[in-house]
């Protein structure tokens, strides 16, 4: 499965393409413009502005569903949910079409709640892809990497046992919310991950 990367730029966070799924919509409509006649369906792995920024526009774009986990779904309409303020801006304002649980599917991915760096943060596995895709959000980055713990919504017990679960899973290639794509061997950048939060959480 090929999966393109859309890198973030500024704050906004990184987005994905997979098939008809965007995941995340913090950049602007224009870097979507030559996939807006794929794009289906919007996945949003947490509710934070950098990530939802630009959502409203780009699901009147591309006529797509946006969906995100009914944990964080206030975001989207919630200045203080989606931490709008912090950046100078505004939510979406816009009302999700599909409200996500853990063990859910969107197409291909199945939907691993991994709450810590806010309450509805969720992960994307593929286990039937060859390269095992995984799209973290920012609850997991390359080379030890772990999503803030101390903005509103997050929880060092909720994080510790989604990087637990996360470990447990076969990952191959890493998509993250923010920094680069791990291409192969995910599951170590995981454990390396678990093993810093470990460390600095002790």
């Amino acid at each position: 499965m090929h999966i393109e990367f859309i890198q973030g730029k500024g704050y906004y966070s990184n987005s994905f393409i997979s098939g008809n799924i965007l995941f995340d919509a913090g950049l602007p409509p224009e870097s979507f413009r030559d996939y807006s006649s794929d794009i289906e369906i919007i996945v949003i792995t947490h509710c934070h502005y950098d990530h939802i920024a630009h959502v409203k526009e780009i699901a009147r774009l591309c006529n797509a569903e946006i969906c995100i986990h009914e944990l964080d779904a206030a975001g989207l309409t919630d200045d203080s949910a989606c931490l709008a303020n912090a950046f100078g801006e505004k939510c979406p304002g816009i009302a999700a079409d599909r409200l996500l649980k853990d063990g859910d599917r969107v197409e291909n991915f199945e939907v691993i709640h991994t709450p810590g760096h806010s309450r509805g943060s969720i992960c994307l596995y593929d286990r039937e892809d060859e390269s095992h895709p995984l799209i973290s959000g920012d609850t997991v980055f390359a080379d030890g990497g772990f999503g803030r713990i101390d903005l509103a919504g997050g929880d060092e017990s909720s994080m510790r046992s989604s990087l637990n679960r996360l470990s447990e899973i076969d990952a191959g290639d890493i998509f993250p919310g923010h920094g680069r794509v791990v291409y192969r061997n995910g599951k170590k950048h995981i454990a390396e991950s678990l093993g810093s939060f470990n460390h600095m959480y002790p």
